[in-house]
């Protein structure tokens, strides 16, 4: 990257970017830093899923857990 654009950026030589495409265009932008960068990196498979209620997830959990308890029951 150019020196000139590293600078209006605020970054500096190594600073790592984020890319960003846009129908025909391609975004560039200082990458976030710290583990919530890598954690959102690893769910980026996600993107385009509906959101989930806490709701919903705590009733999936219940759910799971009643078919778990149920199981050991029958050991």
């Amino acid at each position: 990257m150019p020196r000139a654009v590293r600078e209006r950026l605020g970054m500096k030589q190594g600073d790592r970017l984020e890319f960003a495409v846009e129908g025909e265009r391609v975004i560039l932008q200082p990458a976030a830093e710290g583990p919530v960068t890598k954690v959102a990196g690893l769910l980026g498979h996600l993107r385009g899923h509906r959101a989930v209620s806490t709701a919903a997830m705590r009733a999936a959990v219940r759910r799971r857990a009643r078919v778990k308890d149920a199981g050991d029951r029958r050991r």
